[in-house]
């Protein structure tokens, strides 16, 4: 796996371990030789994955719209920043550019961007892996959620497996390293798992 693409927030978060975690995913990643993927900006945790990959040696592309380069404060010490021009740019973007993606804490735009990213792959648009890099339990309700989807036959068991969770930057990339994707998913049978 060379290229990985994080999403996550623009703020550090109310707990000093969303920061360390970010640290230690970037740090992993560069200690991997994987090139980190993320939206350009040197605020939050968005900054701190950034500054520990780039810390570490490791390559760090950031993709980030012309509107919100003046208020996530673009970063300036990236191995390639790329200037595109709506979100929906961005997030093409970043997919094209990644072989996988990890969610660490965030907002709604982190969700969304998820969301998005994982719908794509249960619609078969890619077969690349999705994780949450579920820190301080800041994703137990989430993961709950897909539970609660998967037992209300609104998601098929293979399409839960797809959600990958762990607390650990290495415990993600070594799932990342061994994700084989289930068969596209198809409306002309009569499949329900």
């Amino acid at each position: 796996m060379k290229s990985i693409a994080v999403f996550c927030g623009s703020r550090d978060g109310a707990s000093p371990v969303y920061k360390e975690s970010a640290h230690a995913l970037g740090k992993v990643l560069a200690e991997h030789g994987i090139t980190l993927i993320y939206g350009g900006a040197t605020v939050g945790l968005m900054g701190e994955v950034a500054d520990a990959a780039l810390q570490a040696g490791g390559d760090v592309i950031g993709v980030i719209p012309h509107f919100l380069k003046s208020r996530e404060i673009e970063h300036k010490h990236l191995t390639e920043l790329i200037l595109v021009d709506s979100m929906h740019e961005r997030k093409l973007k970043m997919s094209e550019l990644a072989e996988g993606f990890i969610a660490l804490p965030g907002g709604p735009g982190t969700m969304e961007e998820y969301f998005e990213i994982f719908t794509w792959a249960q619609l078969g648009l890619h077969q690349k892996p999705c994780g949450i890099l579920n820190v301080h339990h800041y994703y137990d309700p989430l993961i709950a959620l897909f539970d609660q989807m998967a037992r209300e036959q609104f998601m098929p068991d293979k399409h839960r497996s797809m959600v990958l969770t762990d607390v650990s930057p290495e415990g993600m990339i070594r799932q990342f390293l061994n994700y084989s994707p289930p068969p596209v998913k198809t409306y002309l049978t009569d499949e329900r798992t």
